[in-house]
């Protein structure tokens, strides 16, 4: 987690420098505020993760020793081919396509999207095709 940590604190750090610049040459509050924005937005998850890695035992990936082997870990069960997320993108169409042709389009797709979700979780559940 320290090499993620670094990077993210190199982000603020740029943030941080281009607020300023921005700052001095610019004279405009709001690009100013959103790139300190910026800046603050990779320093809260550098912080939390550099102070996380030293609270951690480390990992095989903060290791320039370790062998891939060390770093895999236990290989699950992968998912079969479905429909159901195919029904989903159609139902998120017609909701999307209800923008264009009318709310009774929108009605379809939330119905279709329902039925997806529910296949979704009944095909996980019982762990094969419906």
């Amino acid at each position: 987690m320290k090499d993620e940590g670094r990077l993210l604190l190199v982000i603020a750090v740029f943030g941080a420098i281009i607020a300023t610049v921005y700052w001095f040459t610019g004279y405009e509050d709001g690009g100013t505020v959103m790139l300190v924005g910026t800046s603050l937005l990779g320093l809260m998850p550098a912080s939390y993760y550099l102070w996380w890695s030293r609270q951690m035992k480390p990992r095989p990936e903060d290791d320039p020793n370790a062998s891939p082997a060390e770093g895999s870990g236990v290989i699950g069960a992968f998912p079969h081919s479905s429909i159901w997320p195919f029904v989903f993108g159609l139902g998120a169409a017609m909701v999307g396509l209800a923008l264009v042709f009318g709310v009774w389009t929108a009605i379809f797709g939330i119905v279709l999207g329902i039925t997806a979700v529910l296949g979704i979780i009944s095909e996980s559940r019982r762990g094969g095709n419906i």
